[in-house]
């Protein structure tokens, strides 16, 4: 019997884009959470992915926040996993992101990784102004990611770890009896006042 497990397979290709990508080498791969969850359709259009850090701005794990004269403190429940503690959540959509072409589900691996802090603190990476999340511009940011993708593709080695990408969820139903993956729920804010 065949069996792809889907999140063990990102799993082992996050721990070698980390290891071998300068720009990513700060990432700890043991403090990622990687999940899968459904869309409603397949087709190309939509989120592809999502990552969600579990600290707040500096990597706190808490906030205040003040509103119509009330102080709330809020806080992010802790995430354990194989007794370490998550600093990011990180969910890639199913079938959508499988219906990918191959280039660019790597594109999008690299686009969720590039969002962890340099400090890998559980916050998120934060550009100057507006958008702190992709910058002045959400198609430089993808064209950076690119750019790290084909960098990635020419390292010796990597077409034996991204296979298991190769086709669509079709394609792995055809090529696997199952095909597993880990599902997590998104963990809810806790405020109190």
């Amino acid at each position: 019997m065949s069996v792809l497990n889907l999140t063990a397979e990102l799993e082992h290709l996050v721990a070698d884009i980390v290891g071998r990508v300068p720009e990513l080498g700060h990432i700890d791969p043991q403090r990622l959470l990687l999940c899968v969850t459904g869309t409603r359709g397949g087709g190309v259009h939509g989120t592809y992915a999502k990552i969600h850090p579990l600290r707040f701005a500096g990597g706190a794990t808490s906030r205040t926040i003040r509103r119509r004269r009330r102080t709330f403190t809020c806080t992010m429940p802790p995430v354990t996993f194989q007794g370490r503690e998550m600093l990011y959540l990180i969910y890639f959509l199913v079938p959508r992101f499988l219906d990918l072409p191959l280039r660019e589900k790597l594109i999008t691996v690299f686009h969720e990784l590039y969002h962890i802090a340099p400090e890998c603190n559980g916050d998120l990476r934060r550009f100057p102004g507006r958008n702190y999340a992709h910058g002045h511009s959400t198609k430089a940011y993808n064209a950076r990611m690119a750019e790290l993708v084909d960098t990635y593709l020419e390292l010796p080695g990597v077409n034996a770890l991204i296979g298991f990408l190769d086709g669509n969820m079709d394609t792995l139903r055809a090529r696997h009896d199952k095909v597993l993956a880990r599902k997590y729920p998104v963990p809810k804010l806790l405020v109190s006042a």
